[in-house]
């Protein structure tokens, strides 16, 4: 292909990828129960946040609940104790998480490879400890029956009026990710990927581009967080366990690593499981296991990357 066939192909590619979100997006309260989509969405989010760290940056966290975690019960305990509105709470978690987010960076980031995963876990298991330590935070039991209050006049009580807020969240920070990984600063990215040394050889900074990827990926997966706090009302422990780090990479394996749509697409499997299949109980976790050894072995790029290769080579 000549590099104008594939500017136009990937404008192509970016289009399609669009009109599919939006279009998914308007009919699934239709379709589906609202707060099944809502949970969908968050989840697409943290893990469209988490591929922006490993699928163009290269460096595998293992403590990204940490930011979804403490954004949740930030946003939580600001939107009930304190009743700020829905905006400013969400916008305390954040906050919340992009500071977490830069501290997690400035020590992990000395190492690399296994050992900055081993530090993002411990750090992340440090935040889960205090978590059930604070008396605010409910404990075991979480906080539950976090207020939607209202946006603009309208009652996000309403779950078709929440899953639309929530959407537009969404689609705003996919738009982010997406401008973020078509940027210069995500071309840079990519080549510390690919060739640390030969990055630093050029010139770039490679220590402060990681350190804002870092921060920029935490802030998006603690967006994540605090919308799950008022949409689903509650925050839980399970959203600071390590367990929900290694989901959110099943989620990004699973969809394709380095892909925009991939993420999303991995959550909606990954969640859609877990909902379906709750009945079964502990079993959901072996066929959660299982799917994800035969999705990796037949499909290792993930669907969307097996997707994305099979078009290219077409073309």
């Amino acid at each position: 292909m000549t590099g104008r066939a594939r500017r136009v192909w990937s404008g192509q590619a970016i289009f399609v990828a669009w009109a599919t979100v939006v279009a998914v997006g308007i009919v699934a309260p239709f379709v589906v129960y609202p707060v099944f989509a809502m949970n969908v969405l968050v989840m697409a989010l943290f893990a469209s946040a988490f591929n922006l760290l490993l699928g163009y940056s290269g460096l595998l966290s293992f403590g990204h609940a940490a930011f979804l975690g403490s954004a949740a019960y930030v946003t939580g305990w600001a939107a009930k104790s304190w009743h700020l509105p829905v905006l400013v709470s969400m916008g305390a978690g954040v906050a919340v998480a992009t500071v977490l987010g830069l501290l997690f960076g400035v020590l992990a980031l000395r190492r690399s490879g296994i050992y900055f995963a081993m530090i993002t876990l411990g750090l992340a298991q440090v935040v889960y400890f205090l978590v059930v330590q604070m008396p605010w935070t409910g404990g075991e039991d979480g906080l539950q029956g976090i207020p939607r209050g209202t946006f603009l006049g309208i009652d996000l009580g309403n779950s078709f009026a929440m899953y639309y807020f929530t959407y537009a969240v969404f689609l705003a920070a996919f738009w982010l990710i997406q401008r973020t990984i078509h940027s210069p600063f995500g071309q840079v990215l990519r080549a510390i990927r690919e060739n640390e040394p030969r990055a630093i050889s050029l010139g770039y900074d490679v220590q402060r581009y990681k350190l804002l990827a870092f921060v920029i990926s935490a802030s998006l997966a603690g967006l994540a967080g605090s919308l799950k706090a008022v949409a689903l009302q509650f925050a839980t422990l399970g959203d600071v366990a390590w367990q929900r780090s290694g989901e959110v990479v099943l989620m990004t394996l699973l969809g394709g690593m380095g892909t925009v749509l991939g993420p999303s697409v991995g959550a909606l499997l990954v969640v859609t499981m877990e909902n379906y299949l709750s009945s079964l109980g502990s079993w959901v976790t072996v066929i959660t296991g299982t799917v994800f050894v035969v999705m990796v072995m037949a499909f290792r790029r993930g669907l969307v990357g097996e997707i994305k290769a099979l078009f290219a080579r077409r073309s």
